[in-house]
């Protein structure tokens, strides 16, 4: 094991989950705790602080040992400086969390997305290692995404860059997303999209022929892992849903490397976990929009990670402030 070590913190709404991450980016010590929204969200930062010291006696190490922190945090984040304008399941709002957590701590601390620090694990230790230009989605509650170009998420002009999930798929109509636009890729890949378009399509199929029909009616509802399920299982509706799904992403994943020319595509998040019924119909989606001669042998790779992307992402942070100082 290294002498020294990066911690990297995975800050969700419900759960802390934070790794003690060799410098060669392998995870040595792994813990969480619950997230603690009081005093205003400055419960999440003793938490945290509090993991890192017991981590260490755990370890039999001490704070010298460890190069940084580096936190993955939803909400939006003025990366350069720590500070986060809002993340509303936290409490936060104008809220100086790298200020805050280096005075508490004293340790360099880097802040980023946790949609971009979960594409920044997958370019450093799995689907996309060894990648440089790389587009990450994530498909999940919603649909997420970052972008790394020469090994660097690209944060854009005010932070918002890789807002894969609010790309516009149909034009002039669609579904309302939560960002308030109409027909948002979001609306129709994410759990909540699948579940919407499963509903619909139950409700013309008056013969009740799919499987999901049954599911419906023993459950009272049906949730994005039950149309997975269906289509692995050869059902018709389940994978019409999943046809409609992959169109989208097609649509999307196909302009995007078109403007960006990324070495391999990586897809995450718990819908991605249906395989291959759903990245065979999603190539050849692809395949249909992306420029043939340029962009049309991109890999489009299942991410690796699941649940460590974000610890692991994290400590790069560290990894990448250091060869920027």
């Amino acid at each position: 094991m290294s002498q020294t070590m990066y911690v990297g913190i995975d800050l969700g709404g419900t759960a802390i989950k934070l790794a003690f991450v060799s410098l060669e980016g392998e995870i040595v010590h792994l813990m969480s705790a619950p997230t603690n929204v009081e005093d205003g969200g400055d419960g999440i930062l003793h938490t945290m602080d509090r993991l890192i010291s017991e981590g260490l006696e755990e370890l039999g190490r001490a704070k010298g040992d460890i190069k940084g922190v580096g936190i993955g945090a939803p909400g939006f984040i003025e990366m350069s400086t720590g500070f986060v304008h809002e993340a509303v399941n936290l409490g936060w709002k104008n809220y100086p969390l790298k200020e805050k957590l280096e005075g508490m701590t004293g340790l360099p601390v880097y802040v980023d997305n946790d949609a971009n620090i979960a594409a920044l694990g997958e370019m450093w230790k799995g689907a996309g290692e060894g990648a440089k230009d790389l587009l990450c989605i994530t498909l999940g509650t919603g649909v997420g995404g970052g972008v790394i170009i020469n090994g660097t998420i690209h944060h854009g002009a005010k932070g918002t860059a890789g807002e894969i999930g609010h790309t516009t798929v149909i034009a002039d109509g669609g579904y309302r997303c939560n960002c308030g636009k109409l027909g948002c890729l979001e609306t129709l890949a994410s759990a909540t999209g699948i579940v919407r378009l499963a509903k619909e399509a139950l409700i013309s199929d008056s013969q009740h022929t799919s499987s999901l029909a049954k599911v419906l009616k023993e459950n009272g509802n049906v949730e994005a892992k039950d149309v997975l399920d269906a289509a692995r299982e050869g059902d018709q509706l389940g994978k019409e849903i999943l046809g409609q799904v992959a169109h989208y992403l097609g649509v999307t994943l196909g302009n995007y490397a078109v403007l960006m020319n990324p070495e391999k595509i990586v897809i995450g998040g718990g819908v991605s976990k249906a395989g291959d019924v759903l990245f065979e119909p999603i190539r050849a989606q692809y395949q249909k929009y992306a420029l043939p001669h340029l962009t049309g042998n991109v890999e489009i790779a299942p991410a690796t990670l699941g649940n460590d992307a974000g610890v692991i992402g994290a400590a790069w942070l560290v990894h990448q402030g250091e060869q920027n100082h």
